[in-house]
């Protein structure tokens, strides 16, 4: 099909390249900027804007504007490297969360720290031995009286030592089978002492030297219990609800878009077989966006997203494997070039991993059956 966009749109990505080259100039280029770039002062910025809470309905504080637009705008600042994390995840998922499963006081209470920039949220999710099968998790929350009492280790917490809270899925009950007795509820991480009693947070520093990821552990860590999303037990639906918008977005496919450009500039075009990977490379681009489109527009099939994530990481990965041939002898030695191409083995991992998302995609979207045990 011709895939085209509106005039509205290409003035959009116009101004969204602009923001973008702007933020670079004044706070730096990020690899993998959404999930490394952190800078509260430029989510503030993009707040000012109106581009957290871009897509959520008005009544809620949001734009009420088309997926599509935050599909550009998103595509836009990762492709340069602008400095988005600290509130990528918030304005992502933990947002239409609370608006989808939340109470009204939660919305009143949580919504606007999030659409104004002031607040960072991280992700409890995985654990140690609950990766990405997050039905195992055994991360427990006990109701006592008005609270709940937590205890266990979440581990892969992107910005857990930086973030206001953490939405936290965990175990409330351990009857009937693992998917169940699953729960979503919001921990502050920090209370009017510092961090809040109980969390111990762990930096985590990976190949690259960044040190985003962390293990948060809770030792009878007490919230209220009306900070329980949804209903309790119930939570596993509303999880993977949110992995729909984690695994199907424009950040699977751009993450490293800024070294390919670099490559490009230094790749030797005169060469025939350079010439069909840069072809193959700009093919697959645009495979992705289309996939991505059909996800924030509502048009995949139920559970697709395992696709268009596996899709797009593996691509991430094959431009990685072309950057380092084009640069060479330079790609041994340190540099921010090679800072972002150590980063390349996490992008089929996290989300989970490639041969997790081939699973869904087989028994929830194809409908194949089981290999007997």
């Amino acid at each position: 099909m011709d895939f085209g966009w509106t005039s509205e749109q290409q003035a959009l990505r116009a101004q969204a390249r602009e923001v973008a080259r702007g933020a670079v100039e004044r706070y730096g280029r990020e690899n993998d900027s959404w999930i490394n770039g952190y800078s509260k002062e430029f989510a503030k910025e993009l707040a000012a804007l109106g581009w957290i809470g871009l897509t959520w309905p008005k009544e809620y504080g949001g734009q009420g504007r088309p997926p599509v637009d935050r599909l550009i705008i998103g595509e836009e600042l990762i492709a340069a490297g602008a400095p988005i994390a600290a509130m990528w995840f918030a304005d992502r998922q933990m947002g239409p969360a609370l608006i989808a499963f939340g109470r009204p006081d939660q919305q009143a209470a949580f919504l606007p720290g999030i659409l104004s920039g002031d607040t960072t949220w991280c992700i409890g999710m995985s654990e140690p031995n609950a990766g990405s099968d997050l039905a195992s998790l055994v991360t427990s929350a006990v109701r006592d009286g008005d609270e709940f009492v937590i205890n266990g280790q979440k581990i892969w917490t992107s910005f857990g030592a930086v973030a206001d809270y953490i939405y936290l899925i965990c175990r409330t009950s351990t009857d009937g089978p693992p998917h169940e007795g699953i729960s979503e509820i919001i921990v502050p991480m920090k209370g009017d002492a510092g961090t809040t009693p109980g969390i111990e947070v762990r930096p985590i520093t990976d190949m690259t030297t960044n040190r985003h990821f962390c293990e948060v552990f809770f030792t009878d860590v007490r919230v209220p219990v009306t900070n329980l999303v949804g209903v309790e037990g119930a939570a596993f639906k509303q999880t993977m609800r949110q992995l729909e918008h984690e695994r199907g977005g424009i950040d699977r496919l751009v993450s490293n878009h800024a070294l390919y450009r670099m490559a490009v500039e230094r790749a030797d075009t005169s060469d025939p077989i350079v010439r069909q990977e840069i072809a193959a490379i700009e093919t697959a681009y645009r495979v992705g966006r289309i996939l991505v489109a059909r996800e924030v527009l509502g048009q995949a099939p139920k559970g697709f997203s395992a696709a268009t994530k596996c899709f797009c990481t593996e691509h991430q990965v094959r431009v990685a494997d072309f950057v380092a041939r084009v640069f060479g002898a330079e790609a041994t030695l340190w540099s921010d070039v090679v800072h972002g191409l150590l980063y390349a083995p996490g992008y089929t991992i996290m989300g989970g991993t490639s041969n997790v998302m081939r699973n869904i995609l087989g028994e929830r979207v194809l409908g194949l059956p089981r290999e007997p045990r």
